[in-house]
């Protein structure tokens, strides 16, 4: 973790120049002190041709210059002979001018390449800090962007290291902000097309309402106009009832807030009480409710919901079938399914309407004065869904539906 730094691009380049300006540095030290020596050996070298020159002159034997030249050792005599004529350590030889002749240009050029070096350094520091500070300018302003809710722009986060890593973090966080932005969008849309469309569900029962009221109070004396338009009153009230309990079940189930207690069922007993409460309604309009499945058949299911999301499909095929017909109400399995099907030999749905009746409001053009807020369908679908299941629909013109409830084994 301790080099994670490296693996971003624009840091390890500016590490590798580091470095390579480092190595050119120690070569540039070794080649001086190599020029040095060879100066100053140079030097010495043509100080002993002089000497030797000189001495050979006066006549000193070969022999003898030969062997001074090789003496290693010193003595005491050679030391004060030294000192006498100003050749110590205290005193400035002539080894220490040819010293100062060859460290001068030595010492210039060390200072020169110590400046190069030091503005190399700092020119390559600064290009880098100023690249890592626009990166982090361009950074802000996307940040800012989100912050506003614009989201066309991304952080770069292509690349390793601890940077980019955290350009990717904040990535995930304007997703969520994003997501967080659009559910709203479309929870501010949603409210507001349920607004307007129970308004406008509304007004039809409340007008009759209205008129029901107006001809009681014109006629309280006549027993049969009262009788009639008070059932009247009650059936528009009822309906208003069933629109609001469904809008109240459908925002629950939007909101999440409905928790499935799903245990073993019958289902012979969830498919009764769905179509108990339909089939006066059946009776009066001559239709039949018939159950077809083994009545020791068993669903793990919530039975409160998956009887409304039945019940809602029963009542949707009274709604579309002629008196005279029959609603079959039958279940079966398979090895990986369980399907509970509703079946009805009524009108059918048209092709262009088939993709759009599970919609919320959604209401057919051929629908005509058929009851209906156009809920139930969608309200059974949300149900089988957060379930685990699935809710399909055959249907041709003409010839019925048939509403399958699917639920996978296990």
């Amino acid at each position: 973790m301790g080099l994670d730094f490296l693996y971003e691009k624009r840091t390890r380049i500016f590490c590798i120049f580091l470095v390579s300006l480092c190595i050119l540095q120690t070569g540039f030290m070794g080649i001086s002190g190599m020029l040095q020596a060879q100066g100053l050996r140079s030097a010495l070298i043509e100080r002993e041709r002089a000497a030797a020159s000189y001495l050979l002159e006066k006549e000193v034997p070969p022999s003898l210059l030969a062997a001074a030249w090789n003496q290693t050792e010193g003595t005491a005599e050679g030391a004060a002979f030294l000192e006498k004529i100003g050749h110590t350590e205290r005193t400035q030889s002539y080894l220490m001018l040819l010293a100062g002749q060859t460290s001068v240009p030595l010492i210039l050029f060390l200072t020169a390449e110590g400046i190069l070096f030091s503005a190399a350094l700092l020119l390559g520091a600064a290009f880098f800090l100023r690249r890592r500070e626009r990166l982090y300018e361009e950074a802000e302003a996307v940040v800012a962007q989100y912050a506003d809710g614009r989201f066309d722009v991304h952080l770069p986060i292509g690349e390793n290291g601890a940077v980019h890593r955290f350009f990717g973090k904040v990535e995930q966080l304007a997703l969520s902000l994003q997501a967080k932005s659009e559910t709203e969008h479309r929870a501010k849309e949603f409210l507001k097309d349920m607004i307007s469309n129970i308004s406008h569900q509304l007004k039809t029962p409340l007008a009759a309402l209205d008129m029901y009221m107006e001809i009681l109070g014109e006629e309280p004396e006549n027993a049969e106009t009262v009788k009639d338009f008070s059932r009247k009153s009650m059936r528009s009230l009822e309906r208003m009832e069933q629109l609001i309990q469904s809008l109240l079940k459908m925002a629950r189930l939007d909101t999440g807030s409905i928790v499935f207690e799903k245990r073993q069922c019958f289902v012979a007993e969830i498919a009764a009480q769905a179509a108990g409460e339909l089939s006066e309604r059946a009776r009066q309009e001559g239709k039949k409710i018939v159950m077809e499945g083994s009545p020791e058949e068993i669903i793990f299911c919530d039975e409160d919901w998956t009887r409304e999301a039945l019940e809602n499909l029963i009542k949707n095929a009274l709604d579309h079938t002629e008196a005279g017909g029959t609603i079959r109400v039958a279940w079966s399995r398979s090895p990986v399914l369980f399907r509970l099907s509703v079946e009805d030999d009524g009108c059918g749905i048209a092709p262009e309407d088939i993709h759009h009746i599970f919609k919320k409001f959604y209401r057919s053009q051929n629908s005509g004065d058929r009851q209906g807020a156009g809920l139930g369908l969608s309200l059974a679908k949300s149900i089988v869904e957060e379930q685990g299941g699935m809710l399909s629909v055959e249907s041709s013109p003409g010839e019925g539906s048939v509403f399958r409830i699917s639920f996978p084994e296990g």
